[in-house]
């Protein structure tokens, strides 16, 4: 695959980023030109920052080209639109555009004399929605580490496999847009990042749920190698396949049969280029749809799923955090709620004996434990235990800390609950939400027992970018996943602890059906 010689020039600018003067912490010199940012305190934030082509008209479904340079001083005072999000699936309300290829950069004002450890966030959303602006990287630069967040393509527009786009495109049969704009956000911060005092050589990727799932493709495929040296996976529901680009070629000619393109050529492409981005946005009926939106086995970018990679040791060997949350089933919540039977049954279980083993009795709860542990808790002792046949080191970590005040009104730590502890930017006054069954609608004011448990969870997301182990002050030593035993740090209501063997009788049954032939 050719990618028109994407970013060849990036290793000649990288040296000129790093060697330019600046004379006020709110100006740099990148690629593109100069921008300037915006000063917050004791740190400095550049946004809106294009690190790559608008993909739209002839760059739609194209690998992303590097952003045309700008004269001048650029404004990165506002953060650009968001991608287009796929109707009815985000609570995001902003500005949507498909001219959405930009990041944010927080550094500190005062860097010294070194480089600083560097932070790539890959915001969640389950591939259809979401925004890297609605993360605040504040409290990562106040703590010395450049943090970095970014938009990628989401929905039909960043994941779509019509093999029409084949047709005349220079890059081949690509089907991972998405993939390959955070590839190249990667590949821009690793050329520019110098520039904010950070340092390209100690990056570390990380993100949650769609952004977690990223973050395990990014470890496998062939051309995110050399572009970070550390990960994050966080609920990252391993045990959910990528698409196989059979069924994605066929939901995407189907999906333009429903627009009146058919064909497969050159002439079908351009017809689909010249629809508008809405008629991409709209919703599939259910996540097990072959046309839902999601990481696809396309050769590319991907060579297989993440999981299958993982069993044949072929991911990245780089230090990896994983883990996940005591809840996760809470993003099911209403289907758990109405028929927990029917949720237990689609995982391969029997009710009666999963019933009592997996919720003490309590079918809606054994359908939460289930789907939680099978999906999401098991995979990331899979991956770590894979990581550690060959030495990598992999740090896993279970999070189940509820408020106090909300302890009665959830099964536990719903997913993307950890996020706000991890950023350090808990809720400083109570805010209310739609209402969900098995959560509550109301969330309190941080107390003094939340912001702890923030403070310990940040602290290690920031020891681990700095030198690759993650270190919790004044809590137990994080010891590495090994051959001999599994071991995890727990985030609980009773503090911080370290678990040997968790939940080993829950898990070791699951494993045996889940587990990839290496």
């Amino acid at each position: 695959m050719r990618l028109t010689g994407l970013w060849a020039a990036f290793a000649l600018l990288a040296v000129v980023a790093s060697a330019t003067a600046t004379t006020t912490p709110d100006r740099v010199q990148v690629r593109s030109g100069q921008l300037q940012g915006a000063v917050k305190g004791s740190v400095v934030v550049f946004s809106g920052v294009p690190y790559a082509a608008p993909p739209v008209g002839p760059l739609r479904w194209r690998a992303p080209q590097p952003p045309a340079a700008w004269a001048g001083v650029r404004s990165a005072a506002q953060p650009g639109p968001a991608c287009i999000q796929t109707g009815g699936a985000s609570s995001y309300k902003g500005a949507e555009s498909e001219d959405c290829l930009t990041l944010n950069v927080f550094a500190p004002v005062k860097r010294g004399g070194g480089r600083l450890p560097v932070t790539v966030w890959i915001h969640g959303g389950g591939f259809i929605g979401g925004a890297g602006f609605r993360y605040d990287g504040t409290q990562f630069a106040e703590d010395g580490v450049v943090l970095v967040t970014l938009n990628y393509r989401l929905g039909r527009l960043g994941f779509f496999a019509h093999p029409a786009l084949a047709q005349g495109s220079p890059d081949g049969g690509l089907a991972n847009f998405g993939l390959m704009d955070q590839i190249a956000a990667l590949k821009w911060v690793k050329a520019n990042i110098a520039a904010f005092g950070g340092d390209p050589a100690n990056v570390t990727v990380f993100g949650e749920s769609a952004g977690g799932q990223s973050v395990n493709a990014l470890l496998v495929s062939p051309l995110a190698r050399g572009l970070f040296a550390k990960a994050i996976s966080e609920s990252s529901f391993g045990r959910s396949p990528a698409s196989r680009l059979a069924s994605a070629k066929a939901a995407a000619v189907s999906y333009a049969q429903s627009l009146g393109v058919t064909g497969e050529d050159a002439q079908a492409a351009a017809a689909l280029r010249a629809l508008p981005a809405s008629a991409f946005a709209k919703p599939v009926a259910n996540l097990a749809d072959p046309g839902a939106s999601r990481p696809i086995v396309d050769g590319v970018v991907l060579i297989r799923d993440p999981m299958e990679a993982f069993a044949r040791g072929e991911q990245a060997r780089v230090p990896l955090i994983i883990g996940g949350n005591s809840f996760e089933a809470s993003q099911f919540a209403s289907l758990v709620a109405a028929a927990p039977k029917m949720v237990i049954v689609a995982l391969h279980a029997d009710p009666a004996a999963a019933i009592p083993t997996y919720g003490g009795g309590d079918p809606v709860k054994a359908a939460a434990n289930l789907l939680t542990l099978s999906q999401v808790i098991e995979a990331d002792r899979f991956m770590a235990r894979a990581d550690a046949r060959d030495g990598t080191p992999a740090y896993v970590y279970y999070f189940s800390y509820v408020p106090a005040d909300l302890r009665s009104a959830t099964l536990g730590a719903w997913h993307g609950a950890e996020v706000g502890y991890v950023f350090d930017t808990l809720p400083k006054a109570p805010a209310d939400y739609p209402p969900r069954p098995l959560m509550s609608a109301h969330v309190p004011a941080a107390t003094a027992e939340d912001e702890a448990v923030a403070r310990a969870m940040h602290a290690a997301w920031v020891a681990f970018a700095r030198t690759g182990r993650p270190v919790i002050p004044g809590g137990p030593a994080w010891l590495t996943e090994g051959r001999q035993r599994d071991v995890l740090i727990e985030f609980g209501d009773d503090g911080v602890r370290e678990r040997q063997d968790f939940d080993k009788a829950l898990l070791d049954p699951l494993a045996a059906k889940a587990e990839p032939a290496g």
